[in-house]
């Protein structure tokens, strides 16, 4: 907490003239305690407070200042433990506190200024600007931040991810927008970088070697715990957030990264370049640009490569979203090559589909070709399995089948019309039923459906019934036979005989 020069001059007033107790001059002036001892020690003058009370943690002491001086960063619970074995009895709160004050403070480290060559050195690193929520996704924003050391000039580029690829991509989008790229990159001990490290042992990403090896620049992270080296990119990620993105509104990562770029161009590329205050930004870069390495003639391959598998159905799963696929290219091992726009399908050296990239989560991408080759591949497997089963049931109806195709009807829905009737009336019905339409020289369902009718008729059976209807159903199916009207005129004369008598 920093006071104003005044309240500390009436604190050494109120202290060495007064002859208050630090505690009365906190209570007087609304402060903490701790500021009014942090004042007066500063001020290098003996207190006149009484002497301190003994505490039962003073037996302690040499052994507490022993093992912090061996372990700095002991924490106060072990220190307390230890005491604890030891016999001490008081609250683990006041002994806290002790520690607190006891504990050394690292001596304070002093940096060398450190300076570059134009077009030498450039620096790298990830900023994480919160999340974005496309559909049910929820996803990272994060800004891709580079700035050469020598200029000041700064590229930011956001992305939804920190993948390998999108760490690529970042960078030739600064080599690029440069037009060139400097001899040296600094990263932290990102896993993009370094995989493994022990000491001065590194073992850099496989693919970053590769992607530096085209565009021969020398990779290089910074020392553990040393951020001082590659201060320039963090002051620029903070730069980056307080000066552009506070407060930013966009519709979506296009418009976010195309006012980004119109930023690093305007705003920041404007400002005074803090190597020399005389000159802009831009102006430096002018000088710096061509003393940096020129770009290949030939670009990086960037794409995601993926292996996944397709299952039964005839999607894959890439990146949270299903992708079709032709339903012929199930059950196999395929590769997506994604690019930020585009998802590509390769089985082998073939691309096989090729779908707009979605950031959402769970929604089902689809060419409507591939679903419709698998539709009209299944009709015609259900249309083939049909007539196998009916030749498997009823041998005849190989033969109306035959009559029905050289009269040119539908076979599929014959088969259907067949397969219905078998599950209602069974195959020695439907067989007898298709040999007398083919006796009358009608191979159509109608005549097989009129026979198995006539059948049922002259057996003085029900119509057959698919499903279990309810009874009141069930009852508007049943037989009645007809009263013969000669009953009826029986009957009337009966009545005219009784009327007469009377």
């Amino acid at each position: 907490m920093t006071i104003p020069p005044e309240v500390e001059a009436q604190i050494l007033r109120l202290y060495y003239v007064e002859k208050w107790r630090r505690g009365t001059i906190a209570r007087q002036l609304h402060m903490h305690h701790g500021t009014v001892t942090r004042v007066l020690d500063q001020a290098g003058l003996p207190g006149t407070d009484p002497p301190r009370r003994p505490t039962k943690v003073d037996p302690y002491l040499p052994l507490i200042l022993e093992t912090l001086q061996k372990y700095p960063r002991l924490t106060a619970s072990r220190l307390f433990a230890m005491v604890c074995e030891r016999g001490y009895k008081g609250s683990p709160d006041h002994f806290r506190h002790r520690i607190g004050c006891l504990r050394p403070r690292p001596p304070a480290e002093a940096y060398l200024r450190l300076r570059t060559l134009p077009g030498d050195q450039g620096q790298i690193d990830w900023g994480h600007f919160g999340h974005l929520t496309i559909g049910r996704a929820r996803r990272p924003l994060m800004a891709f931040v580079t700035v050469l050391s020598w200029s000041r000039r700064i590229f930011l580029r956001f992305f939804l991810d920190a993948r390998m690829e999108n760490f690529l991509r970042g960078h030739a989008a600064a080599f690029a927008a440069w037009n060139g790229c400097p001899r040296v990159l600094l990263y932290d001990n990102l896993r993009s970088a370094v995989l493994e490290r022990h000491g001065d042992a590194i073992r850099f990403h496989p693919v970053l070697l590769s992607f530096a090896a085209h565009y021969r620049f020398e990779p290089r992270p910074v020392a553990v715990g040393r951020g001082n080296e590659k201060g320039r990119v963090e002051r620029a990620i903070r730069y980056a957030r307080d000066s552009f993105f506070a407060a930013r509104r966009f519709s979506d990562l296009d418009d976010l990264n195309s006012q980004a770029d119109d930023w690093c161009n305007g705003i920041a590329a404007d400002r005074p370049c803090p190597e020399n205050r005389d000159v802009t930004v831009r102006e430096a870069f002018a000088e710096e640009a061509p003393k940096l390495l020129a770009l290949p003639d030939s670009s990086y391959p960037l794409s995601e490569r993926v292996a996944v598998k397709a299952g039964k159905t005839p999607y894959v799963r890439f990146d949270l979203n299903d992708y079709s696929i032709p339903h012929t290219k199930v059950q196999r091992i395929l590769t997506v090559l994604a690019d930020p726009d585009i998802v590509r399908i390769v089985d082998g050296a073939e691309v096989i589909a090729r779908h707009p990239r979605s950031y959402d989560k769970g929604k089902q991408i689809e060419d409507p070709a591939h679903l419709q080759d698998l539709v009209d591949e299944k009709r015609a497997a259900r249309h083939h399995r049909g007539v196998d089963h009916l030749a498997t049931a009823v041998p005849t109806a190989q033969a109306l089948l035959q009559g029905a195709a050289t009269r040119g009807d539908n076979l599929g829905a014959i088969t259907a019309d067949l397969l219905r009737l078998l599950d209602r009336y069974g195959a020695a019905e439907l067989d007898a039923a298709i040999n007398e339409a083919l006796a009358r020289g009608v191979p159509h369902p109608n005549a097989v459906r009129l026979a198995l009718d006539r059948r049922r008729e002259q057996r003085n059976q029900p119509p057959p019934i698919a499903v279990d209807l309810p009874d009141h159903v069930k009852a508007r199916d049943a037989i009645v036979k007809p009263h013969r009207l000669e009953t009826y005129d029986r009957l009337s004369l009966t009545n005219k005989e009784d009327a007469t008598d009377e």
